[in-house]
């Protein structure tokens, strides 16, 4: 069954709403589920979880107070830089979550290499959670109702931070979106997508999929796109301390680009149309600039207005409704 296409999950027996199936059309998944099974029961207390603002320092966020199921788990566009607790706020744009199951590194730097430790940074940041991880730990073990729920979901009798991980990770994995207008046409359906969005098509493959590389729509990579005026973030060097690696950050996914706004690392676009202006007329030269937006002293990607109006309209078939409001990612205690 398609878990996040646009069918009911009340239409399948329950338990397949719960199971990771890879999309026919993707490719191998890169995390370890020989380590970590999905099942509905550490699904369900992965969820519970990721919407506690009990594990934050003073009980006023969650994860999914930044990551939101309508905007792809990304923030909302009230404020491009999420805010913590005590309403601090953060120095990059929240990135959207789905997909996460074909991925190596995490974070803008990827300053992370594995999902299941994806989420103590954002326990232990200053200026998200600031909360130490061994007290995320014992705040739960001391709970009324999860320790029970642990021992239901894993069999274990004391809770631990590894099971706290992997019921995390269990939730975030099957954040799959792979049910777009343009998966139906890349697996079959050739009335998907209409004319002016094959033409973005034929014309996204042309200028932007050396980096946005289907079906995922990133390469992993990390580039400098020119998005800094004047460097600030270090980006990618922070965590290499390789110099040819400043103000590197990595490519995201164009999936449900449409509700992610605003956008890149330092949210500095709020549409579509200034994204390209910026390819088209707006990256200058710099240090680590990437070869394949700016050479030879000019911009690489030349596009005209007509032109830009079909890339959006194709980019706008990467929404996947069914992902954006299945009702097995609500916030449900059951």
């Amino acid at each position: 069954m398609v878990i996040n296409g646009c069918e009911s999950v009340a239409e399948h027996p329950i338990v397949d709403a719960y199971k990771f199936e890879k999309p026919a059309h993707f490719p191998e998944p890169t995390y370890t589920f020989r380590n970590n099974q999905v099942n509905e029961k550490g699904f369900k207390l992965g969820r519970r979880l990721f919407n506690d603002p009990s594990l934050s320092r003073d009980g006023s966020i969650s994860c999914s107070s930044c990551h939101v199921q309508s905007h792809a788990f990304a923030d909302i566009m009230l404020h491009p830089f999420s805010f913590g607790v005590e309403d601090r706020e953060g120095k990059r744009n929240a990135p959207p979550l789905f997909n996460l199951a074909f991925q190596k590194e995490f974070f803008w730097d990827g300053g992370v290499t594995h999902l299941d430790f994806a989420p103590i940074l954002a326990f232990e940041s200053e200026i998200e959670m600031d909360l130490s991880f061994e007290e995320v730990v014992a705040r739960i073990s001391r709970s009324a109702d999860y320790p029970a729920l642990f021992k239901d979901a894993f069999g274990i009798e004391e809770v631990t931070g590894p099971y706290v991980l992997h019921a995390l990770s269990q939730f975030m994995l099957m954040m799959l979106s792979a049910d777009s207008k343009y998966d139906r046409y890349v697996q079959g359906d050739h009335q998907a997508l209409n004319s002016l969005e094959l033409k973005g098509l034929e014309l996204f493959r042309q200028h932007c999929e050396s980096c946005h590389q289907e079906p995922l729509f990133t390469d992993l990579s990390y580039r400098n796109n020119g998005v800094q005026r004047n460097i600030t973030d270090l980006g990618r060097e922070t965590v290499t301390e390789v110099p040819q690696d400043r103000a590197k950050f990595k490519v995201p996914s164009l999936r449900n680009i449409e509700v992610t706004s605003p956008y890149m690392h330092n949210a500095r676009f709020e549409t579509l149309q200034q994204v390209l202006d910026h390819y088209t007329e707006g990256v200058a030269e710099q240090v680590s600039i990437d070869p394949k937006v700016f050479a030879s002293g000019k911009p690489v990607i030349s596009l005209n207005a007509e032109e830009k109006e079909q890339i959006i309209a194709f980019l706008k078939t990467l929404t996947d409704p069914g992902f954006l409001t299945n009702p097995i990612f609500f916030n449900s205690n059951d």
